[in-house]
């Protein structure tokens, strides 16, 4: 049985293939300090672990629930967004729960894009942006970010460019996996970019409280609804990256196109991580500052563990990771990495993975402990 021709412009995820590689290393006895991925390691608040656990005794918990979510999730999304970003929302028709923003990449796509539609997906960027534009038959578009524009598309140069079929703009800020961050007046350059050329906006805003003091949302520039959407994860503000539990917000217009999608996808998300997800939203500020004292912590030990690799790397940058460039000497980077990896044991993510704008660059995550990240600099140096 010959596959679907979709699946010839795609390829397994990397972190899929090579963190089999990974197992394989260590299933040899090879003590592998995995600095690679961005799985927080940190647990949840204890208020998220107490309402899945007194949930599971309600008397609906089993039962299939509601594809829009529960009222009471969504009043919780609506709260956090005016909360932390100033940004109201009706909770009735303008946020939207779901499991992941991977989900929600696919319904957006499959909910707005046609056979052929072009796609702005940033260079270096998320890759799941390039390969669900490819699986729906839509044409994906790079726009390169570069260190000199502090990783922010070039408006005017896009502009340039005949946008004619282009009908949708994937952003992510703060960035991955550079850490860049978007200011106001940046968004409301963009905004007027999507106006003028009729493009839909979706900002994937995973980062907002992640060693970051002003979060920003899109949606809170006046008029972005008409133009915007955004996500929104539990899984690192939360540390509940297994739960599998996010949301998108915008225009009710956008929203019930997307709920079209995912209606026909699931039968709804398990009531308890509904609760869950209740109660996280519910964290106040000091949540993220107990959080970002650790990463930033940990984050200095990887400037410490980048420095002993010759590496260059900007400190004001939000989020979990540290974007370094390789010295020149170096070779490449899945090169460089796979080096790392057999000769010290220490993976780290390659650039390349993110676009050919990765090209030349690592990825470190903080998600690792102290202990690790210390053991990994003692590799290095001695």
């Amino acid at each position: 049985m010959r596959p679907a021709n979709r699946l010839d412009t795609v390829q397994e995820y990397y972190f899929s293939r090579k963190l089999r590689e990974v197992r394989g290393l260590i299933s040899a006895g090879k003590d592998i300090i995995n600095m690679g991925i961005g799985s927080p390691d940190l647990a949840p608040p204890q208020s998220v672990v107490n309402a899945l656990t007194e949930s599971v005794t309600h008397i609906t918990a089993h039962k299939y629930q509601s594809y829009q979510g529960t009222p009471e999730l969504r009043k919780a999304m609506t709260e956090y967004y005016q909360n932390f970003f100033g940004v109201s929302l009706d909770p009735t028709n303008e946020a939207l729960p779901l499991m992941g923003s991977k989900e929600g990449i696919m319904h957006v796509s499959m909910a707005f894009l046609n056979k052929g539609d072009g796609v702005l997906i940033p260079n270096p960027g998320y890759p799941t942006y390039a390969s669900v534009t490819e699986l729906v038959g839509a044409q994906a578009i790079p726009y390169e970010l570069t260190i000199e524009r502090n990783w922010l598309p070039d408006l005017e140069e896009l502009t340039k460019q005949d946008l004619s079929n282009v009908k949708l703009m994937w952003l992510n800020y703060p960035h991955m996996p550079t850490g860049a961050k978007a200011t106001k007046t940046f968004f409301e350059k963009l905004i007027s970019f999507a106006k003028k050329h009729d493009i839909l906006l979706v900002n994937d805003n995973p980062y907002a409280h992640i060693m970051n003091n002003q979060p920003l949302s899109i949606l809170s520039i006046e008029g972005a609804k008409e133009v915007a959407m955004e996500f929104q994860s539990l899984s690192k503000a939360y540390n509940m990256a297994g739960w599998r539990v996010g949301m998108v917000c915008g225009s009710a217009e956008h929203i019930n196109q997307v709920l079209k999608v995912k209606s026909n996808m699931d039968s709804g998300m398990f009531f308890g991580i509904q609760q869950g997800a209740i109660a996280a939203l519910n964290e106040s500020t000091d949540w993220f500052a107990q959080m970002n004292e650790v990463y930033s912590t940990r984050r200095k030990l990887v400037w410490q563990l980048a420095d002993a690799l010759n590496t260059n790397y900007q400190k004001d940058t939000a989020g979990m990771f540290v974007w370094a460039k390789l010295p020149t000497d170096a070779t490449d980077s899945e090169t460089f990495i796979d080096m790392l990896l057999h000769e010290q044991h220490i993976f780290i993510a390659p650039g390349t993975i993110f676009g050919s704008a990765g090209e030349g660059y690592i990825r470190f995550s903080l998600c690792v402990s102290e202990q690790r990240i210390k053991e990994a600099l003692n590799r290095i140096t001695l």
